[in-house]
């Protein structure tokens, strides 16, 4: 089961059922047509979070920004730690393979918390790996156009 958050303010539990059930097509990378209660709804993902598990969602041309907990997520919540609390990441390693479509930073530039740091492109999707938190640059491992793998290192904190 996934809870999700939308706008901080409304929750809801999916299932996979639900999932499974949900009449979507993808009708172009990141846009999908969902028929529900035999009503129509235009869906695009226009921006992505994988470390905070944040979504930017349009739909019928609302943005909303949407979080999804899984169950492992759900356990350390339910533990009294904060998702995401650790600071101290020192080294950006991709989620997922996939393809570097684009770098937006350079050694030695400043960066704050949530700034963008490059775009994965994966399944279809691009996905954009922001900064965990303030720093400096140290290195960069990957190269625009290059394929990674699950857990290569792509940048790394001073």
């Amino acid at each position: 089961m996934y809870k999700i958050k939308v706008i901080t303010s409304h929750n809801f539990e999916v299932t996979k059922e639900d999932i499974e059930t949900l009449d979507a097509i993808e009708t172009a990378p990141n846009q999908f047509h969902i028929l529900q209660n035999n009503k129509s709804i235009k869906v695009e993902i226009t921006a992505t979070n994988f470390n905070k598990k944040r979504y930017s969602v349009k739909v019928n041309n609302n943005t909303y920004e949407v979080d999804i907990y899984d169950a492992l997520d759900q356990q350390i919540e339910a533990l009294g730690f904060e998702i995401g609390a650790s600071k101290q990441v020192n080294d950006i390693k991709a989620p997922m393979p996939g393809l570097i479509l684009e770098i937006s930073v350079e050694v030695g530039q400043e960066v704050k918390e949530n700034d963008p740091l490059l775009i994965l492109e994966a399944m279809k999707m691009e996905n954009v790996i922001n900064s965990p938190r303030e720093g400096i640059i140290k290195s960069i491992q990957v190269k625009q156009g290059e394929t990674v793998d699950k857990n290569a290192l792509l940048i790394e904190f001073e």
